[in-house]
């Protein structure tokens, strides 16, 4: 057999082991359970077209940061450090673009602070709370007190989200994701797959933008020159 079809398929093997796996700590026994809904619910209209998004893509020096799960503040330093450095070694900030690609268990970042109450978001995605390394029942990244991000050495760094976007880094959502989660979430909750996506979609934090997938949004950025951090 072909080694590189023997690691292909057992690349696939694990991504999907990974999905179940996820799916199982929330109460949902079947693979099946997840899988179908994915063509059937998942939106093909948004609020902003994503091509138009994409096109908001500009500069010399262009980043795209993959996040695909809570990894403690590393999804949202690295872009700040993308632009720090950056301006350190004297390009302008209108020359540098971060996009930031949140995707598989990340999308709860997403979201405002009700839906993380409501869906116990650190509970689920395994999310922690930086100041607590408990289970987070806010976002920690979406308008954090001032000195909530301290760096030896450096200081208060800005890595909320809000702050990132006053700097001009780009965020998206992958809408697969939030379907493919929300029928998982409401399975557990007993409640309607539909009313969950859509309670999701009408909460992201403004300026964050739905795709059609996290991988669809990696594609076009590097299609605009981007070059590629897994951050998470």
């Amino acid at each position: 057999m072909d080694p590189h079809a023997t690691a292909h398929h057992s690349n696939r093997r694990k991504f999907i082991q990974s999905i179940a796996a996820g799916a199982a700590t929330i109460g949902l026994s079947s693979f099946d359970e997840i899988s179908s809904p994915l063509e059937s619910n998942t939106p093909t209209h948004f609020a902003e077209d994503p091509g138009a998004w994409v096109d908001r893509i500009k500069g010399k020096h262009k980043m795209v940061f993959d996040v695909t799960q809570p990894h403690e503040i590393y999804p949202f330093a690295w872009p700040r450090v993308f632009l720090m450095t950056n301006k350190a070694t004297g390009a302008l900030e209108q020359d540098c673009c971060a996009v930031v690609v949140l995707r598989h268990a990340a999308i709860p970042y997403a979201m405002t602070q009700g839906m993380w109450e409501k869906y116990k978001f650190g509970e689920v995605f395994k999310a922690m709370d930086p100041a607590t390394s408990k289970p987070a029942t806010r976002n920690p990244f979406w308008n954090p007190p001032p000195g909530a991000f301290m760096v030896p050495g450096i200081g208060e760094v800005e890595i909320g989200i809000n702050q990132l976007m006053k700097s001009g880094v780009l965020f998206c959502v992958c809408q697969a994701a939030m379907t493919v989660y929300g029928n998982v979430v409401a399975g557990s909750m007993q409640l309607k797959a539909n009313d969950v996506i859509s309670d999701w979609t009408n909460n992201l934090i403004p300026g964050i933008q739905p795709v059609p997938s996290g991988v669809w949004a990696l594609g076009r950025a590097q299609e605009k020159g981007c070059g590629y951090v897994f951050a998470g």
